[in-house]
Protein backbone atom coordinates (compact mmCIF):
# COMPACT_ATOMS: atom_id res chain seq x y z
CA UNK A 1 0.00 0.00 0.00
CA UNK A 2 1.50 3.55 -0.91
CA UNK A 3 1.03 6.55 0.53
CA UNK A 4 -1.83 7.83 -2.08
CA UNK A 5 -3.81 4.83 -0.81
CA UNK A 6 -3.34 5.97 2.59
CA UNK A 7 -4.06 9.25 1.65
CA UNK A 8 -7.78 8.42 -0.07
CA UNK A 9 -8.54 5.94 2.86
CA UNK A 10 -8.31 8.84 5.28
CA UNK A 11 -9.74 11.42 3.19
CA UNK A 12 -12.82 9.01 2.82
CA UNK A 13 -12.45 8.41 6.67
CA UNK A 14 -12.88 12.27 7.44
CA UNK A 15 -15.57 12.57 5.01
CA UNK A 16 -17.56 9.99 6.21
CA UNK A 17 -16.80 11.24 9.88
CA UNK A 18 -18.17 14.87 8.59
CA UNK A 19 -21.18 13.62 7.89
CA UNK A 20 -21.99 12.05 10.92
CA UNK A 21 -21.49 14.85 12.64
CA UNK A 22 -23.53 16.52 10.75
CA UNK A 23 -26.53 14.45 11.17
CA UNK A 24 -25.75 14.49 14.88
CA UNK A 25 -26.15 18.05 15.06
CA UNK A 26 -28.55 18.58 13.05
CA UNK A 27 -30.82 15.64 15.41
CA UNK A 28 -30.13 18.01 18.57
CA UNK A 29 -30.85 20.82 17.17
CA UNK A 30 -34.33 20.77 19.73
CA UNK A 31 -33.20 20.57 23.34
CA UNK A 32 -33.12 16.27 24.55
CA UNK A 33 -35.57 17.36 27.16
CA UNK A 34 -38.74 18.34 24.96
CA UNK A 35 -37.79 15.53 22.59
CA UNK A 36 -38.12 12.34 25.60
CA UNK A 37 -41.80 12.90 26.76
CA UNK A 38 -43.53 13.00 22.86
CA UNK A 39 -47.40 11.85 23.14
CA UNK A 40 -47.95 12.14 19.37
CA UNK A 41 -44.97 11.97 16.71
CA UNK A 42 -45.54 11.59 12.67
CA UNK A 43 -44.30 12.33 9.74
CA UNK A 44 -45.94 14.52 6.82
CA UNK A 45 -45.05 16.75 3.29
CA UNK A 46 -44.40 20.29 4.51
CA UNK A 47 -47.15 21.27 2.42
CA UNK A 48 -49.84 20.01 -0.54
CA UNK A 49 -48.25 20.31 -3.64
CA UNK A 50 -50.45 20.42 -6.60
CA UNK A 51 -50.09 19.49 -10.09
CA UNK A 52 -49.78 21.96 -12.35
CA UNK A 53 -51.58 21.37 -16.31
CA UNK A 54 -49.82 23.08 -18.95
CA UNK A 55 -53.05 25.74 -18.96
CA UNK A 56 -52.31 26.88 -15.77
CA UNK A 57 -48.86 27.74 -17.17
CA UNK A 58 -49.68 29.59 -19.95
CA UNK A 59 -52.04 31.63 -17.84
CA UNK A 60 -49.41 32.47 -15.35
CA UNK A 61 -47.54 33.13 -17.91
CA UNK A 62 -49.27 35.68 -19.68
CA UNK A 63 -50.50 37.51 -16.84
CA UNK A 64 -46.85 37.61 -16.13
CA UNK A 65 -45.88 38.89 -18.85
CA UNK A 66 -48.63 41.51 -19.33
CA UNK A 67 -47.49 43.15 -16.42
CA UNK A 68 -43.98 43.14 -17.51
CA UNK A 69 -45.24 44.80 -20.66
CA UNK A 70 -46.72 47.27 -18.53
CA UNK A 71 -43.87 47.94 -16.46
CA UNK A 72 -42.11 48.82 -19.61
CA UNK A 73 -44.73 50.93 -21.52
CA UNK A 74 -44.87 53.06 -17.98
CA UNK A 75 -41.00 53.23 -18.61
CA UNK A 76 -40.11 50.93 -14.66
CA UNK A 77 -37.41 48.48 -15.67
CA UNK A 78 -37.43 48.20 -11.50
CA UNK A 79 -41.03 47.12 -11.35
CA UNK A 80 -40.03 44.46 -15.31
CA UNK A 81 -37.00 43.00 -13.36
CA UNK A 82 -39.07 42.89 -10.15
CA UNK A 83 -41.64 40.70 -11.84
CA UNK A 84 -39.26 38.58 -13.72
CA UNK A 85 -37.69 37.84 -10.89
CA UNK A 86 -41.34 37.04 -9.10
CA UNK A 87 -41.79 34.61 -11.85
CA UNK A 88 -38.73 32.51 -11.85
CA UNK A 89 -38.96 32.06 -7.82
CA UNK A 90 -42.64 31.58 -8.46
CA UNK A 91 -41.75 28.73 -10.87
CA UNK A 92 -38.93 27.16 -8.67
CA UNK A 93 -40.97 26.92 -5.84
CA UNK A 94 -43.60 25.77 -7.76
CA UNK A 95 -42.14 22.93 -9.11
CA UNK A 96 -39.90 21.70 -6.52
CA UNK A 97 -41.41 19.29 -3.90
CA UNK A 98 -41.94 19.50 -0.77
CA UNK A 99 -39.71 18.02 2.00
CA UNK A 100 -41.11 15.65 4.53
CA UNK A 101 -41.01 16.82 8.05
CA UNK A 102 -41.27 15.20 11.37
CA UNK A 103 -44.09 16.73 13.48
CA UNK A 104 -44.45 15.94 17.36
CA UNK A 105 -46.75 16.80 20.49
CA UNK A 106 -45.29 17.10 23.59
CA UNK A 107 -45.62 18.38 27.35
CA UNK A 108 -43.98 21.63 26.04
CA UNK A 109 -45.39 22.43 23.06
CA UNK A 110 -45.71 21.22 18.85
CA UNK A 111 -42.71 20.21 17.50
CA UNK A 112 -42.47 21.13 13.73
CA UNK A 113 -39.15 19.57 12.35
CA UNK A 114 -36.82 21.36 14.15
CA UNK A 115 -39.10 24.68 15.20
CA UNK A 116 -40.66 23.78 18.46
CA UNK A 117 -44.05 26.53 19.41
CA UNK A 118 -44.16 26.28 23.05
CA UNK A 119 -48.16 25.98 24.41
CA UNK A 120 -47.32 28.95 27.02
CA UNK A 121 -46.70 30.84 23.44
CA UNK A 122 -50.14 29.63 21.54
CA UNK A 123 -53.46 31.26 22.58
CA UNK A 124 -55.45 28.52 20.59
CA UNK A 125 -55.88 25.69 17.92
CA UNK A 126 -58.34 24.55 15.45
CA UNK A 127 -58.33 22.10 13.22
CA UNK A 128 -59.00 22.63 9.50
CA UNK A 129 -60.32 19.18 7.76
CA UNK A 130 -61.53 19.78 4.18
CA UNK A 131 -60.67 17.69 1.45
CA UNK A 132 -56.80 18.95 0.29
CA UNK A 133 -56.62 21.14 3.38
CA UNK A 134 -55.60 19.12 7.16
CA UNK A 135 -54.13 21.17 9.25
CA UNK A 136 -53.70 22.54 12.56
CA UNK A 137 -54.01 25.97 13.00
CA UNK A 138 -51.80 27.33 16.07
CA UNK A 139 -52.26 31.03 17.11
CA UNK A 140 -49.45 32.14 18.02
CA UNK A 141 -48.10 35.54 20.60
CA UNK A 142 -46.04 36.12 17.89
CA UNK A 143 -46.79 39.79 15.79
CA UNK A 144 -45.09 39.14 12.77
CA UNK A 145 -46.68 35.24 12.23
CA UNK A 146 -49.31 34.48 14.24
CA UNK A 147 -50.55 31.27 12.81
CA UNK A 148 -48.74 28.93 12.44
CA UNK A 149 -50.28 25.45 10.32
CA UNK A 150 -49.40 21.99 11.11
CA UNK A 151 -50.30 19.17 7.90
CA UNK A 152 -52.05 16.46 9.57
CA UNK A 153 -52.04 14.31 6.37
CA UNK A 154 -52.83 11.07 7.24
CA UNK A 155 -53.21 11.06 11.06
CA UNK A 156 -56.62 11.08 13.35
CA UNK A 157 -57.54 15.03 13.54
CA UNK A 158 -59.90 13.61 17.09
CA UNK A 159 -56.83 12.11 18.86
CA UNK A 160 -54.84 15.24 17.79
CA UNK A 161 -57.80 17.60 19.18
CA UNK A 162 -58.06 15.66 22.44
CA UNK A 163 -54.29 15.70 23.10
CA UNK A 164 -54.07 19.28 22.46
CA UNK A 165 -56.92 20.49 24.49
CA UNK A 166 -54.77 19.26 27.60
CA UNK A 167 -52.93 22.24 26.98
CA UNK A 168 -54.64 24.93 25.32
CA UNK A 169 -57.93 26.07 23.99
CA UNK A 170 -59.66 25.41 20.97
CA UNK A 171 -61.18 28.64 18.80
CA UNK A 172 -62.30 28.84 15.24
CA UNK A 173 -59.72 30.29 13.01
CA UNK A 174 -60.60 31.52 9.78
CA UNK A 175 -58.47 30.74 6.66
CA UNK A 176 -56.32 34.11 6.03
CA UNK A 177 -57.01 35.40 2.47
CA UNK A 178 -53.51 33.86 1.63
CA UNK A 179 -54.95 30.10 2.44
CA UNK A 180 -58.21 31.28 0.54
CA UNK A 181 -55.76 31.90 -2.90
CA UNK A 182 -53.26 29.21 -2.44
CA UNK A 183 -56.96 26.37 -2.45
CA UNK A 184 -58.37 28.34 -4.94
CA UNK A 185 -55.43 28.32 -7.22
CA UNK A 186 -53.35 25.20 -6.16
CA UNK A 187 -50.42 27.03 -5.53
Amino acid sequence: MNDFDNHEQMNNFNETRNKEIFIQQEERSIPDHYGNDVILEWNAPEYVHYKKEQEWYIIAGLLLSAIIIYALVKNSPLMAITFILIGVVGYIHLEKEPRNLRFRITHDGVIADKELYEFEDIKSFWIFYEPEFQVISLRTDSHLLPFVHIPIHNEDPLEIRDILLKFIPEAKHKPSLVDSIERAFHI
